[in-house]
């Protein structure tokens, strides 16, 4: 017996629904005027509160731009930290050599090496291994997490494959991508100001990383020495440079976010000493803590104060991977709690935390089927849900408020970027073609995050201006970037 439901069951109507239970007989529900309403209001509500039309992504942007010159005129004048990156020269593609990186950018751990053959012959060779990070060591101490890396790096680097020369009496080094805010000393030493990302490492905050990397190869006898630490989107934008002259911003947007870009030195006053003799550094802002007219919702709030830095990362809470499951999962569970969504009961999978991935909504988002399988098998593998079909396209209205927020406040950022530039070069952004590399697998697999985020970018600089801003995936540039930069600031002689 089946009865098809095109929409949401009427007042006190008895309907079967086509999806069997795990007994195999069909489950009947009784719907309510007052739960569907209750539902209906919710997700009013959710797409009221996320809703980011022009007036907002225009405050947004405009913010962003007022932030970044507060952070570059002082330490601590804002919610962006506008760090130096002391990369003060971008590759040529002349770097010559075989040179190592390794990747800790959230969850997972890479590292890699490249044979570089100058302008002619660039990346003749690459080879690369990927761990995920063991959860258990994400809330560890530093010396478990980095032995871990080192110890990854020991294996890896007996592993050089015959494609891969080192000149005789050379130490191998390596350009160290670390995906987390620290205060830059020089090119080859920083300090951790805190962890983000999910991560709670003790016993790192307030110590110089490359340092107790180093510590950890020594413990591990691996003879290498780091010669460049490299932000994750510093390395994205070093890798796309490589390829492309015109590359000015990048951009990671993956399970957390940041972005960097080219400044002139006379555009920072905090910036003390002798300046470079390229005029220009590469800022890495940190814009994960950025929270100036951010929407917010009730959802937004409850997941902020759960988790392990509460107020703060707003905007990254709103825009990264890590989150944007999350977030429809907590509305799923009000809707079920306070609607009967799914039935009577709350399934306990989807009361718990994290349960419901940005992954598993992208993947939602891209079933366009009559009876929306894909989503009823998502829901039912991952959060223990039997749904309709009515109830699966509430569930895709959800999700897609949500990532439309995080895609449009995305684009909002990287206008603020680009026009902070663009005052300061007096026009000379906007009038060419200037490239935005973007890397990170929340803009690699979501098509309707990256078209929402292009959207808005369009929005606010209208159709003509657009046309010259680029944006770009990059992938993997991050790796190549640290080696890169790894390669540009070695400690032996190079003539490139």
């Amino acid at each position: 017996m089946s009865v098809a439901a095109t929409t949401s069951p009427a007042v006190g109507t008895l309907y079967v629904s086509r999806f069997p239970t795990s007994r195999g007989m069909p489950r009947v529900t009784m719907a309510l005027r007052s739960n569907v309403v209750s539902v209906g209001s919710i997700l009013t509500k959710l797409q009221k509160d996320c809703a980011t039309p022009f007036p907002v992504i225009r405050h947004v942007a405009d913010s962003m731009t007022a932030d970044m010159r507060a952070g570059l005129a002082v330490d601590g004048g804002s919610n962006l930290k506008m760090i130096l990156s002391y990369v003060d020269s971008l590759p040529s593609g002349n770097e010559k050599g075989l040179f190592y990186a390794l990747d800790l950018g959230g969850t997972n751990f890479r590292a890699l090496r490249v044979q570089l053959g100058g302008k002619e012959d660039r990346v003749v060779a690459t080879e690369f291994e990927q761990l995920s990070i063991p959860q258990e060591l994400m809330f560890g101490t530093s010396e478990e997490l980095f032995d871990f890396i080192a110890s990854t790096l020991a294996g890896f680097a007996e592993k050089e494959s015959e494609k891969f020369h080192l000149p005789h009496g050379r130490q191998r080094e390596i350009g160290f991508t670390f995906s987390f805010p620290v205060k830059q000393t020089s090119i080859d030493s920083g300090i951790l100001m805190k962890w983000t990302k999910g991560f709670a490492v003790s016993g790192t905050a307030g110590r110089d990383v490359v340092a107790c990397l180093n510590e950890a190869m020594e413990r591990q006898g691996v003879d290498m020495r780091v010669s460049a630490l490299v932000n994750d989107t510093v390395g994205t934008l070093a890798g796309a440079r490589y390829w492309d002259d015109d590359v000015l911003v990048a951009v990671i947007l993956g399970t957390g976010t940041n972005a960097c870009y080219v400044e002139r030195t006379d555009c920072i006053p905090k910036l003390q000493g002798p300046k470079s003799s390229s005029g220009r550094t590469i800022i890495n802002t940190e814009w994960g803590a950025f929270s100036d007219g951010i929407p917010l919702t009730v959802f937004d709030r409850d997941m902020d104060a759960a988790s392990i830095n509460p107020g703060e990362q707003i905007f990254e809470k709103t825009i990264s991977g890590m989150y944007l499951g999350e977030i429809a999962r907590r509305a799923l569970v009000t809707m079920a709690e306070e609607g009967s969504l799914f039935g009577m009961a709350v399934p306990n999978k989807l009361s718990t935390p994290f349960a419901l991935r940005t992954p598993d909504i992208c993947a939602m988002q891209q079933d366009n089927s009559d009876d929306l399988q894909a989503v009823g098998s998502i829901l039912h593998d991952v959060a223990g849900v039997e749904s309709s079909l009515s109830e699966r396209r509430i569930v895709l209205e959800v999700c897609d408020a949500i990532v439309r927020r995080g895609g449009r406040l995305a684009g909002a950022g990287i206008v603020g970027i680009l026009q902070k530039m663009e005052q300061d070069s007096k026009g000379t952004i906007f009038n060419k073609r200037t490239v935005v590399a973007m890397d990170g697998g929340l803009y690699e697999h979501y098509p309707q995050y990256r078209s929402y985020l292009q959207d808005a970018v369009t929005e606010l600089l209208g159709s003509e201006t657009s046309k010259n801003i680029v944006i770009e995936h990059s992938k993997d540039g991050s790796g190549i970037g640290a080696a890169l930069l790894a390669a540009t600031n070695s400690k032996y002689d190079h003539d490139f």
